[in-house]
């Protein structure tokens, strides 16, 4: 399994504002929200990520995972630092 795979396998069954502590404890800031219920982040080095949920408690699908793990660059060890794997 590859590094990202494993990552997503991970944290597939991770609520949403789980991620959403993290990406505000890395310096994320909700830049906006949109009327389909797309919330917008951004970082101030210049990174950017759309996270799409309609409750709070909701998991991502591997697909939204993979995208949101690829525009944000954390690896396994930012993981653990931020609490979200052990």
């Amino acid at each position: 399994m590859s590094q990202e795979g494993s990552l997503i396998h991970l944290l597939r069954n991770t609520p949403v504002r789980e991620f959403i502590k993290a990406l505000e404890r890395e310096g994320f800031v909700l830049k906006r929200r949109t009327q389909r219920r797309s919330h917008i982040y951004a970082h101030p080095d210049g990174r950017i990520v759309v996270i799409h949920y309609h409750r709070s408690s909701d998991t991502l699908p591997r697909g939204t995972l993979k995208s949101v793990l690829k525009a944000i660059g954390w690896t396994k060890e930012d993981l653990k630092r931020l609490k979200l794997i052990l």
